[in-house]
């Protein structure tokens, strides 16, 4: 039933001076029109703390693919790029997980990727990048503070979720940024 599935959300990440911070917010909105909660956690570590992850799209989904995300981490020996072709790969094979509607960032200390609904992974070419339904609005202010700030990635991250949580409706600024 259309009306149950529960989505919206935006994440953002961001590369700078050797760190990456992976922000999100905390809204998860019911049928496009009520906000079913407003804490929901979608930025976490796993992976012995190594890794961060945050995720947007329905929320099942997202947990489901989560969990096959730090099932291939725990198979690769914390290998980021390697995990994420794994599970783009399985992502396209899967009959039933090429149904989930979600998308994904991960990070480790290193590098950042996104896991879209098409199986593909995506290494942000100016260390920035975001999705959700707020994600454009994220990205647009992330790219700029990047280009004329001397912010650190967490503050960017930050800024760039409220900011985004100050346009669209599926955003709030209950936001959690987690730092590698």
């Amino acid at each position: 039933m259309e009306e149950n599935i529960f989505r919206g959300t935006t994440i953002c990440a961001v590369k700078r001076n050797g760190k990456i911070a992976v922000a999100g917010d905390g809204q998860v909105t019911m049928s496009n029109s009520i906000i079913f909660k407003n804490n929901a956690k979608k930025v976490r570590r796993i992976y012995n703390n190594s890794v961060v992850i945050g995720f947007a799209g329905s929320v099942a989904d997202a947990f489901s693919l989560s969990e096959r995300f730090e099932a291939m981490l725990n198979k690769f020996s914390g290998n980021l790029m390697r995990s994420a072709v794994e599970l783009a790969q399985t992502w396209r094979d899967d009959k039933a997980m090429r149904k989930l509607e979600a998308m994904m960032i991960v990070a480790d200390k290193n590098q950042i990727l996104l896991l879209d609904g098409t199986g593909d992974v995506i290494e942000p070419q100016d260390d920035v990048c975001a999705i959700g339904s707020g994600g454009n609005y994220a990205l647009a202010a992330a790219r700029a503070l990047v280009q004329n700030t001397d912010y650190t990635a967490k503050e960017i991250a930050y800024k760039s979720l409220k900011i985004a949580s100050e346009i669209c409706v599926f955003t709030n600024d209950n936001i959690i940024v987690e730092e590698l």
